[in-house]
């Protein structure tokens, strides 16, 4: 292989690379918070972290993987799914209106 043929190569897999992220970053869906309510984001996924910040009323959040945690009772009902919406940051997805009882993300590592 020519060195011309081999720079084309690796400008080509950079390409596809940089393709793929992009389309990755496109697809993260936004959920809404249940109306009314001002949401706690904590530090892990249950009611004994800590509340890190507090979401307003009218927020959206991208849900980047879930995880099992404490049981809460919410406008969605009730559930022990909380969702990452950030580094370490999760909400309780009973107050999340993901249109399922299930997982909606992929579970968190």
């Amino acid at each position: 292989m020519s060195v011309d043929r081999a720079q084309e190569t690796v400008e080509e897999t950079a390409g596809s690379e940089s393709e793929a992220v992009a389309t990755a970053a496109a697809a993260v869906t936004y959920y809404s918070i249940a109306p009314g309510v001002r949401l706690n984001v904590r530090s892990g996924p249950g009611t004994g972290y800590s509340i890190v910040r507090v979401l307003p009323e009218g927020s959206k959040v991208a849900i980047y993987c879930q995880t099992p945690g404490t049981s809460v009772a919410g406008p969605y009902g009730t559930s022990n799914i909380w969702d990452n919406i950030g580094n370490g940051d999760f909400v309780s997805d009973a107050y999340v209106h993901t249109g399922s009882d299930g997982y909606v993300a992929s579970h968190c590592a």
